[in-house]
């Protein structure tokens, strides 16, 4: 029985030392099969003015730090929106394999995937930490890539502006009634939601955004937060400046990769773009919570800016004005309502949990 027992022994430890020959082998012929010595040089459009500060600079950092995790096997050349093609025709240019990759926000391309809005904001939605968490942990993500595949285009969040400002107006905000009638540049669902509520939305290119407000060609505007707008010299064309950014309360920006160029990307390349993906959403916006804050007293500063609170009453109704152009939408397109739902029931349990926890800390009285 003893001598049973040990040749039994030997043979297992012999079949052991056989398959992990057999991995290594294994492990090593995978490795071979990725040519480690081809280049690929592919182009990236953005909707950021040239030079604009985090998010075209976020998107150049994030080709820089491609390359030098690739050891120069990916090189991506970044083009700022206009340089190569119109700002916002970034998505068609990925769509078409024009260019391999673009970086801007979905909402930007509303006119022809409308559901794709919600993976970038949603009127008094999720802020940047819920949409992380629905992205990234909550399948949104999986729901976000399954909209765009159709498209040929393979999207990542890139990049959050976290809570935005109400925008800057020409004129005192009191009531509804002072929206009536206004010509405001505001995109995406925020600007449905100001249709409803008797303004008139504009959509332009941050590049042309200045130049609208101080002609009158435009009554007011949003754009993103303090740093960006007193950089963009908003300031100088109105004098209020009203919070909270009711229609933006934590807008993902997107990195968009064509289908085919992805596809043919090797494991590992695949792999560093997701990762220095995900590494640039969260540095992005760390960025933008850090600038906004100097900036927000530069701005209190100077005399001529006038910061105000929405009414109580106006973002009440802006509200309900929400709902109602949500439900509406959902009931009139099935892909709509394919992706407010699964929103909405993520949206749910964030809200339950915002409410006993960050919620809660920020109501203690200071």
């Amino acid at each position: 029985m003893k001598t049973i027992t040990n040749g039994l022994l030997i043979t297992l430890l012999s079949l052991s030392l056989i398959a992990c020959n057999q991995a290594e082998v294994g492990s090593n012929n995978a490795q071979d099969t990725i040519d480690t010595s081809q280049a690929y040089n592919w182009k990236m459009v953005t909707t950021w003015p040239p030079g604009f500060p985090v998010l075209q600079e976020g998107a150049e950092r994030f080709a820089e730090n491609i390359k030098a995790m690739s050891n120069g096997r990916l090189n991506i050349k970044v083009y700022a929106g206009g340089e190569l093609i119109p700002a916002l025709q970034t998505f068609d240019a990925v769509s078409q394999g024009t260019v391999e990759m673009g970086h801007g926000s979905a909402y930007y391309w509303a006119g022809k995937v409308p559901e794709a809005q919600f993976f970038s904001t949603v009127p008094f939605g999720m802020t940047a930490r819920g949409m992380n968490a629905w992205l990234y942990d909550g399948g949104g993500l999986d729901l976000w890539r399954e909209v765009y595949k159709p498209f040929h285009v393979v999207p990542f969040p890139l990049g959050n502006t976290g809570v935005q400002m109400g925008g800057w107006f020409n004129k005192e905000i009191n009531s509804l009634d002072d929206i009536k009638g206004l010509k405001m540049r505001i995109p995406g669902l925020g600007g449905k939601v100001f249709a409803k509520a008797g303004g008139n939305p504009v959509l332009l290119a941050g590049s042309e955004v200045y130049t609208a407000l101080e002609r009158n060609t435009i009554d007011a505007t949003e754009w993103i937060g303090p740093f960006h707008d007193q950089r963009l010299g908003l300031y100088r064309a109105a004098e209020h400046y009203y919070y909270p950014g009711w229609h933006e309360p934590g807008t993902v920006l997107e990195l968009t990769v064509n289908q085919r160029a992805w596809d043919s990307l090797p494991a590992d390349l695949q792999a560093i773009v997701s990762n220095a993906a995900m590494a640039e959403n969260v540095r992005m916006l760390s960025e933008m919570e850090q600038k906004n804050l100097s900036a927000l007293q530069e701005l209190k500063d100077r005399p001529n800016v006038q910061i105000h609170q929405f009414p109580a009453d106006v973002l009440a109704t802006l509200r309900a004005l929400t709902d109602e152009t949500l439900e509406e939408a959902a009931a009139n397109d099935p892909k709509f309502k394919h992706v407010y739902d699964a929103y909405q029931a993520f949206r749910s349990q964030n809200d339950a949990w915002s409410d006993i926890s960050e919620n809660a800390y920020l109501a203690i009285e200071k």
